[in-house]
């Protein structure tokens, strides 16, 4: 369960595509167009595990009023209902990454920023390692390999355990249930999103619970992308909370020790749990974000003008 905000709707999104299969559906998916100088430089939202689109919409609208063009991604299976999550598999994600990458550099013609939230920020690595030429930049808020905060429950430990559950057929059906604060640190806030989280619609607040099954997936997601940091070649802007519920801050001090051939900017945030983008940094978090996206582009911008003839 990712918990989200969801009630600023008033981004100015393009019409969105016709809706498929749930399974793959892209139904969800949001773009908002650049203007002005920075409108040639696309960012790549990805949500988390049984998030949507939708929890990614105040960074979107803040990314897009410094003129960036953004687009936030549906990931394969989510959206729907448990069944529709517990069938697909990682690859399935990664899938819907390669395909929003694709969209997006269609409308900009250049290489594009990849932000990501929890599992999210582990696809926009993922995404970063397979097509470096493509992605001039990561920014990984959040970002989790593994369930170790301080509120999962005590089984989620045994969770390696998760694959031979599945070969033997079982717990197709079963969830892990986040405990209080939710990812949230601001009482105030937690509340609403927790109202939200079981209003029963999953396309706006994600499913209230994580799949046994699609955290398997998330575990071959994270030992994937671990062994292969080595190959990131792109700038990363690294953001997690100290104090992190769902996953610790270990998460993010992995990304920083194992992606050796690129900077890495580690930011730790005193005033937040995990979700990072909605809670009381949230305006540190947008900052910093376009700050690193506005370097990106102006570093671009130079080395077209030094290379022109």
């Amino acid at each position: 369960m990712t918990p989200q905000l969801t009630a600023d709707r008033s981004a100015p999104d393009t019409a969105a595509p016709a809706p498929t299969a749930c399974r793959h559906g892209v139904e969800h998916e949001y773009l908002l167009e650049g203007h002005g100088a920075n409108a040639r430089t696309g960012v790549l939202l990805v949500h988390g595990l049984t998030g949507t689109p939708n929890e990614m919409r105040l960074i979107a609208k803040g990314l897009h009023r410094a003129g960036f063009t953004v687009l936030a991604v549906q990931l394969a299976g989510h959206c729907g209902t448990q069944d529709d999550l517990v069938a697909t598999r990682w690859q399935d994600w990664v899938a819907s990454v390669r395909r929003g990458a694709d969209r997006l550099m269609q409308r900009t013609g250049q290489p594009l920023v990849a932000c990501g939230l929890s599992m999210g920020a582990v696809l926009a690595l993922a995404l970063a390692i397979e097509r470096p030429r493509q992605v001039a930049g990561v920014v990984a808020l959040s970002p989790t390999f593994r369930y170790d905060g301080w509120s999962m429950p005590a089984y989620t430990r045994l969770s390696f355990l998760l694959p031979l559950f599945r070969a033997l057929g079982i717990g197709r059906r079963s969830v892990f249930m986040e405990q209080p604060p939710y990812g949230i640190k601001d009482a105030a806030l937690r509340e609403r999103v927790v109202a939200q989280m079981h209003s029963g619609d999953s396309a706006a607040a994600g499913l209230p619970g994580n799949p046994w099954w699609s955290v398997i997936e998330m575990r071959a997601l994270a030992a994937h992308v671990r062994r292969r940091l080595d190959a990131v070649r792109a700038p990363c802007l690294v953001m997690h909370a100290r104090n992190d519920d769902i996953a610790s801050a270990d998460n993010a001090r992995e990304i920083a020790r194992g992606v050796r051939h690129a900077p890495v900017e580690l930011v730790l945030l005193d005033d937040s749990y995990h979700m990072i983008t909605i809670d009381r940094e949230r305006r540190t978090v947008l900052a910093r974000t376009v700050a690193f996206v506005e370097a990106l582009a102006h570093a671009h911008a130079a080395s077209t003008a030094e290379a022109a003839p």
